[in-house]
């Protein structure tokens, strides 16, 4: 079974901190997080980017959608809508999507707000919205989690979220929570969804 790929852009730290909760919700399905991230994007043309970030996990590479058995993708909210350096890295997958590299793959989205009401169900859904196109699974947050009853700060079926406001990035405990609850799910979906194909193909 390949890692499970949690891609995402952060500007603050908050949308990282969801990442890495996701992550250790991941492991503890009994898969291999793979944390990446993605460049700004400059206004200016001519600038390059560096070929990783001075600190945290490396740029994203088109490889590491390939092989990953599952996806948590995350980005702060723009207008309600993805950050544009997300919509800029899936714009280049059109070759994984000629061939079919992410077909019946599980993956879920995430997000950050400053706000309670700035977007965070609109901006999970635009995520969604090409993943889709890639044949993906999508794998939202089932209601038989306790915390998205009692949770005052982030967290939705689509995905779970994250409320920064004043620029807080420390998680709530909620989140935290929900953060755990998305990625054991991603990764036990994964790990399900791989033992069906093995045995279709025995079967075969």
């Amino acid at each position: 079974m390949g890692p499970v790929l949690i891609l995402y852009y952060s500007r603050h730290g908050a949308t990282e901190q969801l990442a890495r909760a996701i992550g250790v919700g991941v492991e503890a399905g009994g898969a291999t997080a793979r944390i990446r991230t993605v460049p700004a994007i400059s206004s200016d043309p001519q600038a390059e980017q560096p070929d990783d970030p001075a600190a945290g996990p490396p740029y994203v590479t088109l490889d590491d959608l390939k092989d990953c058995s599952a996806l948590a993708l995350g980005s702060p909210t723009r207008f309600g809508n993805m950050a544009a350096p997300v919509k800029h890295f899936l714009d280049s997958t059109s070759g994984l999507w000629l061939n079919g590299a992410l077909i019946n793959k599980p993956a879920c989205v995430f997000t950050s707000t400053s706000s309670m009401h700035g977007g965070q169900e609109s901006t999970l859904l635009s995520m969604m919205l090409p993943l889709l196109h890639h044949g993906m699974v999508i794998a939202g947050l089932p209601y038989s989690e306790p915390a998205l009853h009692s949770t005052a700060t982030g967290g939705t079926p689509y995905g779970v979220t994250h409320l920064a406001a004043s620029n807080v990035t420390t998680l709530s405990s909620d989140e935290k929570q929900l953060c755990h609850a998305q990625g054991k799910r991603l990764a036990k979906l994964a790990g399900t969804l791989i033992s069906m194909n093995t045995e279709k193909g025995k079967a075969v």
